[in-house]
C-alpha cells in the first residue's frame, strides 16, 4: 500500500508503505469494526468487547475502547490498528506506536467527514472502496426539510445532550431537524431538565445508546414534550449502518 497519513496527519509506519493490502487489522472502534468486517472480514483479526456488529463476528477480543489490552493487540501482530480520536485514548495509541504497531486514527465530526475518512482509510489499507459506501453517500445526498427543534439526549443522571461539532449533530441537521443545543460551546454539555425545557424543543430524542433509553426510562422526565425513541446505531455510527439509517430515523421521527 502506498504511504499515507491518517486523519490527524500521522504517517503509517514505513513497513506498511508497500504494494499489498493489509491482511491483519485490529479495530478499536465499533462503527469501524462493522465497516471493516463488511468490506473484508477475513482481514479483521481483533476488535473490542463493544464491537457488536456484525453479530456473528468471530475475532479475538481486546477489551474496551478506553482500556484496550495492548499486550493482546501486539500478540495479534496486526499490520495496522484502527482507532478514533474521540473514542480511544491518545495514550494507548502512543504506546502502540512506540512498540512498533502502526495505528490509523480517524477524526469524524460530520457526515461528509465520515465518507471521506472511510475512503481514505480503505485506501491506506490497500483495499478497494466498498459498494456499501457508495450506497450510503447516495442515501444521504438529497437535502431534507423538516424544521422541528430537537434535543438529543445521550445520558441521564446527569443529563447530557448532543451539542456542537459532533457527527450526530450533523446527521440530525441532514435530517432537516434543528438541534436546540447546536450553539453550545461544548460537544456534549451537561444540562438540567429545566435547561432542556427552556431551549423549547418540539421533540426530545432518546436513543438506545450510549445510554439505553426505553419507554419506561426517559420519556417520563419530559411531561408535555413529545419524545421519540430511536435506534442509537442509526444516529451515531458511521459505517454500513448509514445505508439504512436515514430511512430508519425518518420513520422513527415520524
Amino acid at each position: 500500500m502506498k504511504s499515507s497519513t491518517d486523519d490527524l496527519g500521522h504517517p503509517l509506519a514505513p513497513e506498511l508503505s508497500v504494494s499489498r493490502p493489509a491482511r491483519r487489522v485490529v479495530s478499536l472502534v465499533p462503527s469501524l469494526t462493522e465497516a471493516l468486517a463488511q468490506t473484508r472480514r477475513d482481514a479483521l483479526v481483533g476488535a473490542t468487547d463493544w464491537c457488536t456488529h456484525p453479530a456473528d463476528l468471530e475475532v479475538s477480543r481486546v477489551r474496551g475502547t478506553k482500556n484496550p489490552d495492548l499486550a493482546a493487540i501486539r500478540a495479534l501482530e496486526p499490520d495496522v490498528v484502527i482507532a478514533n480520536q474521540e473514542e480511544n485514548r491518545e495514550l494507548d495509541v502512543r504506546r502502540l506506536r512506540e512498540s512498533g504497531v502502526p495505528v490509523w486514527v480517524t477524526r469524524i465530526h460530520t457526515l461528509d467527514e465520515a465518507f471521506g475518512s472511510l475512503r481514505r482509510m480503505f485506501a491506506a489499507l490497500g483495499w478497494e472502496s466498498p459498494t456499501w459506501l457508495d450506497a450510503a453517500e447516495a442515501a444521504w445526498a438529497e437535502p431534507r426539510h423538516d424544521g422541528r427543534r430537537v434535543a438529543v439526549c445521550i445520558w441521564r443522571d446527569p443529563w447530557m445532550v448532543v451539542g456542537s461539532h459532533t457527527f450526530t449533530g450533523d446527521l440530525v441537521s441532514r435530517l432537516g431537524l434543528v438541534n436546540v443545543f447546536a450553539e453550545s460551546p461544548e460537544r456534549y454539555p451537561h444540562v438540567t431538565l429545566d435547561e432542556i425545557r427552556a431551549a423549547a424543543p418540539d421533540v426530545i430524542v432518546l436513543p438506545d445508546e450510549p445510554y439505553r433509553f426505553t419507554a419506561d426510562d426517559g420519556p417520563e422526565a419530559f411531561d408535555g414534550i413529545p419524545t421519540r425513541l430511536v435506534e442509537g446505531r442509526a444516529l451515531t455510527w458511521y459505517g454500513p449502518s448509514l445505508v439504512s439509517a436515514r430511512r430508519t430515523l425518518t420513520d422513527q421521527f415520524a
